[in-house]
């Protein structure tokens, strides 16, 4: 394929349903990623080459799903939540214990394999995605003080992770990498004054009832123009379009994302451009290679038990071991680092394939350990118990906290 048209468009959109109905088979239930994947795998250079990854207008947009990818996901971190950072110290504490366990596991896989990407392995078996497991816990209604603190645990792992991806994945550009973390930081910071003064100063909420009632998405746009916006300052200073998009999330979270936004945001990314980057992503993975490279299928598959064995290690400290399991989700992370490996061709032949599979292992037991979490709340609690994740009583109606129901679902990133 050399261009792009509406007739490869058509068979992008259609190949992107498959996730949702992966997702819709009864006891199965997927995520809508892990579909996606697999119809872009059959399509690209793995199967029939009937999509072309490197095509620049298909890149492109598939780099513009990425950000808005990164940018729900965070959205989905709860910074507004004055339960979630009460628990925060001893979710904190479990991080670094987990990190440490990691570390180690990292450094074991790498020398086993021969990979020399010890601290990406380690990275990657420290992370949780809020996009997956925020959903989960919401989905299945699980309540009370070891969920929020899991919860939380999951938002700081998810959030440091995130930002130590580019520093890990080529510890020879690690300077240059932070040099542009910190430009996409302080932009950040400037976001969220310029917006939080528009908030107190009442500018948003005229802004928000004039773009409802004249049908304009004001709102909608302008996040796109910021998220643009941080975007051209990753690419320019060399850093991922990952960062740009979860650090525009964090400053939306941290205001509150009005619901309108909120519905917005999910039909132009779970519509289009998320579907369409993991179907690109597919296509971009080499799957063959782990043909001639069987080693890292046990690879993949020993990075997703690394990462459930070390989530696990919370029972040390009095965590439900379900509810340890359930933070080893991950989504955003491993992507991040199969599509920042596949382009600046970091990892090696068979490498991004492997990630994705460690990825593929913590859905499965990140799903079994939620229903039997579910199953056990259900014999020790009524029926009627509050949710975690409620609403504060306090809260602007017009603003959704980032783990309220109507929250996009999972979709990467993490």
């Amino acid at each position: 394929m050399t261009t792009l048209g509406f007739g490869t468009l058509a068979l992008l959109v259609v190949a992107g349903l498959v996730g949702p109905l992966l997702a819709s088979v009864p006891r199965l239930r997927p995520p809508a990623v892990v579909g996606e994947l697999l119809v872009g795998i059959i399509l690209g250079k793995t199967g029939f080459g009937l999509i072309d990854h490197s095509e620049p207008t298909f890149e492109l947009l598939a780099n513009i799903g990425f950000a808005l990818v990164m940018f729900v996901v965070g959205t989905h971190v709860p910074v507004r939540d004055r339960a979630m950072r009460s628990a925060a110290p001893a979710a904190l504490v479990r991080v670094v214990l987990v990190g440490a366990v990691a570390a180690v596991l990292g450094v074991g896989l790498a020398a086993v394999f021969d990979t020399g990407h010890a601290a990406l392995y380690g990275v990657l078996m420290a992370s949780s995605s809020a996009a997956l497991a925020l959903p989960i816990i919401d989905g299945l209604r699980l309540t009370g003080p070891p969920v929020l603190s899991v919860t939380a645990q999951i938002a700081v792992a998810d959030t440091a992770c995130i930002v130590l991806l580019p520093l890990v994945i080529d510890p020879s550009r690690a300077p240059r990498a932070a040099l542009g973390a910190a430009a996409i930081a302080v932009a950040a910071v400037i976001m969220f004054a310029a917006l939080r003064w528009a908030n107190d100063n009442g500018l948003r909420k005229r802004l928000h009832e004039y773009s409802e009632k004249q049908k304009f998405a004001l709102e909608l746009r302008l996040s796109l123009a910021m998220l643009f916006g941080l975007a051209a300052l990753a690419v320019g200073t060399h850093v991922s379009i990952m960062l740009a998009g979860f650090a525009l999330g964090l400053v939306v979270a941290s205001i509150g994302e009005p619901r309108r936004l909120a519905r917005q945001l999910l039909g132009i990314t779970e519509g289009f451009f998320a579907p369409l980057f993991f179907v690109w992503l597919g296509a971009s993975l080499q799957v063959r290679d782990l043909a001639g490279h069987p080693q890292y299928i046990v690879l993949g598959v020993a990075l997703g038990a690394g990462a459930v064995l070390a989530h696990a290690v919370g029972r040390l400290l009095k965590q439900p071991l379900t509810l340890a399991v359930l933070s080893a989700a991950q989504l955003g992370v491993p992507v991040a680092a199969a599509t920042l490996g596949t382009e600046e061709q970091l990892l090696l032949p068979g490498e991004p394939a492997a990630l994705m599979l460690g990825a593929i292992v913590t859905i499965a037991a990140t799903s079994a350990a939620g229903v039997l979490a579910a199953r056990g709340q259900r014999t020790a609690k009524p029926a009627d118990a509050k949710p975690a994740d409620a609403k504060p009583a306090d809260a602007a109606d017009d603003a959704k906290p980032a783990d309220a129901a109507d929250t996009p679902p999972a979709a990467p990133v993490t």
